[in-house]
């Protein structure tokens, strides 16, 4: 059979399409129970060491709860970026949004787009999309088997994007 022309609607088609995100063990609620936890413990270790005399411990005791509480904020903050794959016969369109708001987008061509994984992925290494000599690393707060399998659903997706489409 002859290769038929594809029609607009064929090349607007969405092939692949995958919202990536951080992970956060903890949720809001067991931000709050730990931080009422370390409250209490802490007030509690104050008073012990206030009525023992040694009352400046109160306000280091107090600082080590305000810096986790702090720690935690820029890392709930910090959750809140995330990436964008699209996939279409035309492009792979990659959209990064970080922490505060600010977008970056990257377009490659399907047909020599090249996807880099260690085989097998160790935690620290990065899966990388490659054309005409541009590299964008992607997906690095995953973990390496969620990297593994977006490799892996992201490379069908190109073959089927790579290959001629059937007219009915």
């Amino acid at each position: 059979m002859l290769p038929t022309h594809t029609s607009a609607q064929d090349d607007d088609r969405v092939l692949f399409d995958a919202i990536l995100t951080p992970h956060r063990s903890l949720s809001p609620r067991g931000f709050l129970i730990l931080m009422s936890v370390l409250c209490v413990i802490s007030f509690l270790a104050g008073v012990f060491f206030f009525l023992a005399g040694a009352w400046p411990v109160v306000g280091f005791l107090g600082l080590d709860v305000a810096l986790v509480y702090i720690a935690f904020r820029i890392n709930y903050r910090r959750a809140r970026m995330y990436e964008t794959l699209r996939l279409t016969r035309e492009a792979l369109t990659v959209r990064r949004v970080d922490h505060r708001g600010g977008e970056r987008h990257w377009q490659f061509t399907p047909t020599w787009l090249q996807i880099l994984l260690d085989d097998p992925p160790a935690p620290g290494s990065p899966l990388t999309l490659r054309s005409h000599g541009k590299s964008l690393a992607i997906g690095g707060f995953l973990t390496a088997e969620e990297r593994r399998g977006l490799a892996d659903s992201l490379a069908a997706a190109l073959a089927e994007a790579r290959s001629v489409p059937q007219s009915g």
